[in-house]
């Protein structure tokens, strides 16, 4: 096994500079720095030249540089060296210093010794003093200014930690022990009883500062074997000497190890700028810089955990099971090492450095636990959305699937805060749920927004359904009162409408404002379906009033067409057309839902038809102009937003209503004329009674020849035929013209058709018939009520078509030029 190194280093060089460098090097080295508080440190003082180097390497195995007595009596140690004491128990720092009242320094120059004795006292818990044996009981011994050195020095600290004495006698003689110890303390508390002190401890003793102990050593060159083994028994004196009972066991104010090397450059630094040295505020300083230190180290740990940085990339795409317990995890696990390596230093100092690391991490891990309740709130609102949705899709109420999600999700949220939770943070969610709560109304409130718009749009369809057609057909149909229905109709649907639609929104318990205020806007809106109706049809009025009128003029009562024959009164049939029409135009020009009564009907049918074909002069003109109530834009009892047609468009609809009718009337009137010429064949009587007087020679003629009267008779015959056949009479109905115009064209094909048939019937051979499909009962009663054509609506006569009369004996039969044709050609092609 390798022997242990002790590292000596020189800590402090013969002019005063701190080896900082060298110091941390040491500490890590050596392995202080894991000590704790389970390290001692020993310092050895004497005159220069008295063994010192040669009894710590003999005392602690170390390897401090030693005076060759060969080469002449010099100064070897220059400066403090520290070297560690080799198997020692526990870790024991051995530290060399500079002999006093060296030649190379001189009598005057005494600062170094000082600062040095100081800095030993600051740091030590035991201190060797070296000394001769033939010093003992000397006034003028070598010792005795070492002394002073220690004790002044000592007053400089404030608060002075309690330190070990241990007077090494060198080199004894044959004086016992016993004789030689009472005689060094005696010595030493005479010193003590010298050295000016502060008015604080003009009469503390000695005891209160130092330990004091006493060993003998025999002479190192003369009884070398004797001076190895009493050094050895010494040596066991240092093992465990920081316990109770130990050389260093009564030790304030210790240190921390890892403080160590931070603790001895501020106290030189303090010695070197010839300051008082305040131990505990010292005390205080190292452990502030030192656990500031340890909680920057476990801070950059923290940051660059790769536990850590898993943990903080997962949680960015989404929420981490347990997180709350990971990141504990990691958070003790810093802060449990800074308290094990801060726990030897100030109590209020480590404390409060390790609150700031806790914060600081706190505040280094925040964010993502900000992303972790982000993703519990995120996930929380969906979830809310999804269970909504399917809880209505069953049928469920609104508000009651409201509370329910609500509650769920909210619970999930919380089960989801306690898991995210960390242990060493006390945050408070509140925020994030009371935002996860407005989310959650606001969905809520937009669905509720969005299921009853649907529902006013399904009750509003409806109603626009169930009022549109039925309010057009009501206007248009007239009748006695067309508002009352109207009226009737609105009440009813929109109170059946009203009716589902409370019930319908039962499920979102609404507040009795909501939905009176609800309701009002579907009876409004049912009764603005019955005003857009009513002001599309006021629009349309003149055509409905054209299409009354013609349906009034042109029909019956019995919805027959009219034939005008000459019976019928076309003035009273045309003031009872323009009397409905205007029933159309005063049931159209305001909308009536209020029931308020008015006089617009009599306005209008005083105004209009009272003065209809009554001939004015121009004084009574301008007197009824001013007294015209249709020279107005408003209906008296009437508000203007319920006009739809105002007085005066009234007047301008039937100005323009009559004009568009006149022709209608006229060619009535031309009809009837023309019917009352084709039915009267005879001529006027003034007539006949120039051709009884002016023909009565002829009609005697007739009388005295019989063949004559034959041959009248087969003329008569043969002009009934041509009469029957071409339907003369059928013909003129639609003018003379036309009708001279259509029997020149048919007037010689039907004369060669009877004389071909006399020709036939005189052979013997009669023209096959084409078999006829019998003529069924109903056929003839519809071909008998079937309505003629209105004359005067037919501007072209049908002189395209014409027909023949022929008898035979089945009775008379109707046949065509052209079927005349094709039966000729077929009895052609059978001969």
């Amino acid at each position: 096994m390798a022997a242990e190194d002790c590292y000596a280093t020189q800590l402090i060089d013969g002019d005063g500079g701190f080896n900082a460098a060298g110091l941390d090097r040491f500490v890590k080295e050596a392995k202080v720095i894991d000590c704790g508080l389970s390290y001692a440190v020993v310092a050895i003082m004497g005159p220069q030249s008295s063994g010192k180097s040669t009894l710590m390497n003999q005392l602690f195995h170390t390897k401090f540089r030693e005076m060759d007595a060969f080469t002449g009596r010099s100064q070897t140690t220059k400066g403090v060296w520290i070297a560690k004491c080799v198997g020692i128990e526990p870790c024991t720092i051995g530290m060399d210093l500079e002999g006093t009242d060296g030649r190379e320094r001189g009598e005057d120059d005494t600062t170094f010794e000082k600062q040095s004795a100081l800095f030993a006292l600051a740091v030590s818990d035991i201190v060797l003093i070296n000394m001769w044996c033939h010093d003992i009981g000397r006034e003028q011994a070598a010792n005795k200014p070492l002394l002073k050195t220690v004790f002044q020095v000592m007053m400089r600290l404030f608060s002075p930690r309690k330190t070990t004495l241990l007077f090494v006698i060198r080199d004894k003689t044959k004086t016992p022990f016993e004789y030689l110890e009472p005689v060094l303390r005696e010595d030493i508390q005479k010193i003590w009883d010298s050295v000016p002190k502060p008015q604080a401890h003009k009469s503390t003793p000695l005891s209160e500062f130092f330990t004091v102990e006493v060993v003998a050593l025999s002479s190192y060159e003369e009884k070398e074997d004797k001076f190895k083994e009493e050094v050895a028994e010494l040596r066991q004196r240092f093992f465990h000497s920081i316990s109770p009972g130990g050389l260093a066991g009564d030790r304030r104010g210790v240190v921390p190890a890892s403080g160590f090397s931070f603790s001895a450059q501020q106290i030189w630094k303090v010695i070197k700028e010839n300051k008082d040295l305040d131990l505990p505020a010292h005390k205080v300083m190292v452990a502030t810089v030192r656990c500031e230190e340890i909680a920057n180290e476990k801070f950059t740990h923290l940051t660059s955990n790769e536990d850590w940085l898993a943990l903080e990339e997962a949680v960015q795409s989404g929420p981490v099971p347990g997180f709350g317990k990971q990141l504990s995890s990691i958070l003790d696990t810093y802060l449990s090492e800074y308290d094990m390596e801060a726990i030897y230093f100030d109590e209020g100092v480590r404390n409060s450095r390790r609150h700031q690391l806790e914060t600081r991490a706190l505040d280094f891990v925040f964010p993502a636990y900000n992303t972790m309740l982000g993703h519990l709130r995120s996930n929380a609102l969906e979830n809310f959305k999804v269970r909504l949705e399917q809880s209505l899709s069953n049928g469920e109420g609104f508000a009651s699937s409201v509370r329910t999600c609500t509650e769920r999700c909210v619970l999930e949220f919380d089960r989801g805060c306690a898991d995210a939770a960390v242990q060493q943070a006390n945050w408070d969610t509140s925020r994030v749920r009371e935002k996860l709560r407005r989310d959650l109304d606001a969905h809520a409130s937009s669905v509720r927004s969005t299921k009853l718009s649907e529902l006013n749009i399904t009750y509003e369809k409806k109603l626009s359904a169930s009022l549109t057609e039925p309010v057009g057909a009501l206007l248009e149909a007239g009748g006695e009162d067309p508002w009352a229905s109207i009226r009737k109709l609105l009440n009813r649907e929109t109170e059946a409408a009203v009716s589902e639609f409370l019930k319908a929104v039962v499920g979102f318990e609404l507040d009795k404002v909501t939905i009176e205020k609800m309701v009002q806007n579907l009876r409004d809106y049912a009764r603005n379906v019955v005003e857009t109706k009513a002001r599309e049809e006021a629009g349309k009025a003149l055509i409905h009033m054209k299409d009354r009128f013609s349906t009034v003029f042109n029909y019956d009562s019995d919805s027959m067409p009219r034939v005008w024959t000459g019976k019928e009164d076309i003035k009273t049939i045309t003031k009872d057309a323009r009397s409905a029409s205007l029933k159309i135009l005063s049931v159209r020009a305001a909308i009536r839902l209020d029931e308020k009564p008015d006089n617009i009907e009599k306005v209008i049918f005083s105004s209009l038809m009272d003065g209809t074909g009554t001939a004015l002069s121009t004084q009574d003109k301008s007197t009824r102009a001013l007294a015209d109530p249709l020279a107005t834009s408003t209906w008296e009892e009437v508000s203007p937003k319920d006009t739809l047609i105002t007085p005066v468009q009234c007047k301008s609809l039937w100005r323009q209503f009559k004009s568009e009718t006149e022709y209608t009337v006229t060619q009535a009137i031309s009809a009837q004329e023309a019917h009352k010429r084709s039915n009267n064949w005879l001529p006027p009587p003034w007539a006949i009674m120039a051709m009884i007087l002016l023909g009565f020679n002829e009609f005697m003629m007739l009388l005295r020849n019989p063949l004559y009267l034959l041959v009248l008779f087969v003329a008569y015959l043969l002009t009934k035929a041509l009469w029957v056949q071409m339907d003369i009479a059928e013909e003129f109905r639609h003018g003379t013209i036309s009708g001279i115009l259509s029997i020149s064209t048919k007037f010689l094909p039907t004369v060669m058709d009877i004389l071909r048939r006399l020709a036939e019937e005189a052979q013997g051979r009669p023209t096959p018939e084409a078999p006829r499909q019998p003529v069924s009962l109903a056929s003839q009663s519809y071909g008998s009520e079937t309505p003629q054509p209105n004359l005067y609506t037919s501007s072209v006569p049908e002189s395209s078509v014409s027909s023949s009369v022929s008898y035979s004996d089945s009775g008379m039969e109707y046949s065509s030029p052209n079927l005349a044709r094709r039966r000729a050609t077929n009895n052609q092609e059978m001969e």
